[in-house]
């Protein structure tokens, strides 16, 4: 009897107690740790760069086959950590301002002949034309010179020259390492000096960005982090990325043309995973959280948050849609190009990512006009 009359004392009492109020999340707070969540994927990226650029500088120093698969290795692993930064781009940011790199960093698809042979051109390319000097100034000056797809930089063209051109339905390219060694191959010197300068230029550039972000600096971030007109931009960045960029450029396209030549990472097969990056980095802005590569979870103030004090019926809609996104995009199988084929059951789930990204975006413009932003642009910049 003394024990019902105690529970139902500090029952009464608990009762009796003032309520705890629930903290707001400002906008401010919201962009505070964006800047943060930023800079930690930028510096993720530039770090596992930095790791395949260690392989590839070994690889080119003594080529053999195992050289050639760990530097692979680190690109695919590299890749993951730069995919998910896609979601901090279309805004005019330090990525792809008027003087950006993202050009010359991720710039697709690729006409493989500018820069070495291909199967029917064996001199084909900046490589075998011994008269073009190579050195980081002029290989960045020639991307997409004369034409959008005469890359010669960044993730695709280092992805080129470590798998060579995918030439087969059931698998990645599969260039010789000896590709790579004098006396096997044609300028074999040329290809690795090239291999070393366009891998540096990548790590630099992810160098570049992570400081353009880094706190406690004048720098982007301070000057975009005090702006409140940076909260449309971060969700309009959101919205371009889902429906204009990764449903359409990336996906849409390949699904029309069936080619392999419309595919992003099509020299590896590894399309399906840029895929998945880019939709959870979407998440991870949207959530303000963002899982490290030393396993370290970031979180904080964010949209989601944010919204939910709005609207928190919708705040939990764009939630459940962004996981069903990434869900639907884990389930696309490799290879990518031929998933999209007509008659392959893979192409089902290709189109089911493409739809889960649209009602995506049309619940994100609904977040936004929640949070007073009125019509949300997600079509490309011009």
């Amino acid at each position: 009897m003394r024990l019902k009359l105690l529970v139902a004392g500090l029952a009464a009492a608990a009762l009796s107690l003032p309520a705890v109020a629930q903290k707001t999340v400002t906008p401010q707070e919201v962009l505070n740790h964006y800047g943060q969540l930023v800079h930690a994927s930028y510096a993720d990226s530039a770090t596992t760069a930095q790791a395949m650029k260690k392989a590839i500088d070994a690889f080119v120093a003594a080529p053999s086959e195992a050289g050639l698969l760990e530097a692979r290795k680190r690109w695919l692993e590299a890749r993951e950590w730069y995919g998910q930064t896609e979601a901090f781009r279309f805004y005019g940011g330090p990525i792809d301002g008027e003087d950006g790199p993202e050009g010359r960093i991720n710039a697709w698809p690729m006409d493989e002949a500018y820069v070495d042979s291909v199967e029917g051109n064996p001199g084909a390319g900046i490589i075998n034309d011994r008269s073009v000097k190579l050195d980081a100034d002029t290989l960045a000056g020639l991307n997409e010179k004369d034409g959008e797809e005469n890359i010669s930089t960044g993730w695709h063209a280092i992805e080129f020259l470590l798998w060579g051109q995918d030439l087969r339905a059931d698998g990645p390219g599969d260039r010789a390492w000896t590709d790579f060694v004098d006396g096997k191959a044609p300028n074999a010197d040329r290809r690795r000096t090239y291999l070393k300068i366009v891998t540096d230029l990548l790590v630099q550039d992810l160098e570049d960005l992570t400081q353009a972000w880094a706190p406690g600096a004048q720098n982007y971030r301070a000057e975009f982090v005090a702006d409140p007109a940076s909260l449309t931009k971060v969700i309009s960045a959101l919205g371009i990325l889902s429906r204009a960029e990764l449903a359409g450029e990336r996906i849409e396209v390949a699904l029309d043309s069936q080619s392999q030549e419309d595919e992003h990472s099509c020299f590896s097969d590894n399309t399906h995973r840029d895929a998945v990056t880019n939709a959870l980095g979407i998440r991870n802005v949207w959530r303000g959280e963002f899982r490290r590569a030393d396993g370290s979870l970031l979180q904080g103030p964010s949209l989601n948050a944010l919204v939910a004090e709005k609207d928190k019926a919708l705040a939990s809609e764009v939630d459940a849609r962004m996981s069903a996104s990434l869900e639907a995009a884990e389930a696309i199988p490799a290879p990518f190009d031929q998933a999209i084929l007509a008659g392959n059951p893979g192409r089902a789930k290709v189109e089911a990512t493409v739809a889960s990204l649209k009602r995506q975006t049309e619940s994100l413009v609904q977040a936004a006009d929640a949070l007073g932003i009125k019509r949300l642009n997600t079509a490309l910049p011009e």
